[in-house]
């Protein structure tokens, strides 16, 4: 960090945001800034030619739009990361209560897109309650297992169980089987890390795995994208086939910014396939460089959560990069066609006000869990932390 910002925040200064600044992992969130300035700037790159297919008159509509998610994402971010680890369990609770309600209340007010009612329109601006009730279900079910773990009669595995079934029984209904798919990752992941025998873990997976096939037989949507996947000459895979061209044309140093020409026949490319855009302007060197980011976070973020001494804490931190890691790897095999489609954002790239704000919580939830306070990790962490945070 730079000498103006230590000289700013003095260590002897007991402020709250003193006190933030020099607990909290400043290369994450070093990291984290990046992305979401990358994810502006390629918003600018990618809105004249969204804007133009749906006939809107200002051709940075969608830049302008996700350049104020960008800033409320960050506000969110800071503000969460300062929380104390009561603070987390008392906010999961909060937006896991009010993500169930307004998801409950889809079918009668949701607004229907793409065959799915997901979203709830507030006047410009559609709410999507399940972005946010993936980082409050991973926290409030890391919880659940930790007091369970203390054997003091609290039936956690139970209770954990029950807020999982009951937030995939309202993802199915919506349809959303990608963020079932997430969700269930996540909480098997934290399941997992919470000490439960390996047999556990593999009947869960068994079960899961039957889950996500019946998803083929069961939903229409599912069954046509796999077979689309599978069988491209016989479907129409016009945007992917896009995508992978512009890909392709990026080379290793790509077209130059808002050169890229792909981006003008793919109906996505602000939201899915933003990552194709971004491989066409500025080509393969940039696209190393992003993933390398986002895997820095995330090996960074698992380092930092699995060093923590309290069960809760290393749970929830843990389980919430592994959500964060999901949606990006799910994304990036989507834009290269290893996987079928799949409407999943990019964090903090793709444009979409729901999936930036909820992901500046996901992240600083995690920070919050995982900055440095007395006790939080062990004897020699504490020592290598303070001297790389000097």
């Amino acid at each position: 960090m730079s000498g103006h910002y230590s000289h700013t925040f003095q260590r002897t200064d007991r402020s709250a945001l003193a006190v933030w600044f020099w607990t909290v992992d400043r290369y994450l969130l070093g990291a984290i800034g990046i992305l979401i300035f990358v994810g502006v700037a390629l918003s600018f790159a990618s809105s004249p030619a969204a804007a133009h297919r749906i006939g809107m008159s200002h051709p940075f509509h969608f830049a302008l739009r996700q350049a104020i998610f960008a800033t409320i994402a960050t506000g969110i971010l800071v503000g969460t990361s300062m929380m104390s680890p009561k603070g987390v369990r008392r906010v999961a609770v909060v937006i896991y209560a009010l993500a169930i309600i307004s998801m409950l209340s889809l079918p009668f007010v949701g607004h229907a897109a793409k065959g799915a009612t997901r979203w709830i329109q507030l006047g410009p601006f559609s709410l999507q309650p399940s972005e946010f009730l993936k980082p409050a279900l991973i926290t409030l079910a890391a919880w659940m297992f930790a007091e369970g773990q203390r054997g003091e009669g609290v039936p956690g595995v139970s209770i954990a169980f029950g807020l999982y079934l009951t937030a995939v029984a309202l993802l199915l209904i919506q349809p959303d089987i990608g963020q079932t798919v997430l969700i269930t990752v996540a909480f098997m992941a934290a399941f997992f890390m919470a000490g439960v025998p390996v047999k556990w873990i593999l009947g869960l997976g068994t079960i899961a795995v039957g889950g996500l096939v019946s998803t083929y037989f069961l939903f229409d949507h599912v069954a046509a994208r796999v077979q689309k996947f599978l069988s491209p000459d016989k479907a129409d895979t016009h945007q992917i086939d896009r995508a992978s061209e512009a890909i392709a044309a990026g080379g290793l140093f790509g077209r130059g910014p808002g050169e890229g020409v792909m981006k003008r026949h793919v109906p996505d490319l602000h939201t899915d396939f933003i990552y194709s855009v971004g491989a066409e302007e500025f080509g393969l060197i940039f696209s190393l460089f992003l993933i390398g980011l986002f895997g820095f976070i995330v090996v960074r973020g698992l380092y930092k959560a699995m060093r923590l001494s309290d069960p809760f804490e290393q749970v929830a931190a843990a389980g919430l990069f592994v959500l964060f890691a999901q949606q990006a790897i799910i994304n990036v095999a989507v834009n290269l066609n290893l996987i079928p489609t799949k409407g999943m954002t990019l964090p903090f790239i793709s444009y979409g006000g729901s999936s930036m704000l909820a992901m500046g919580l996901t992240l600083g939830l995690a920070l919050a869990l995982t900055r440095r306070r007395p006790g939080a990790y062990s004897h020699a962490e504490g020592l290598s932390s303070a001297g790389a945070f000097s």
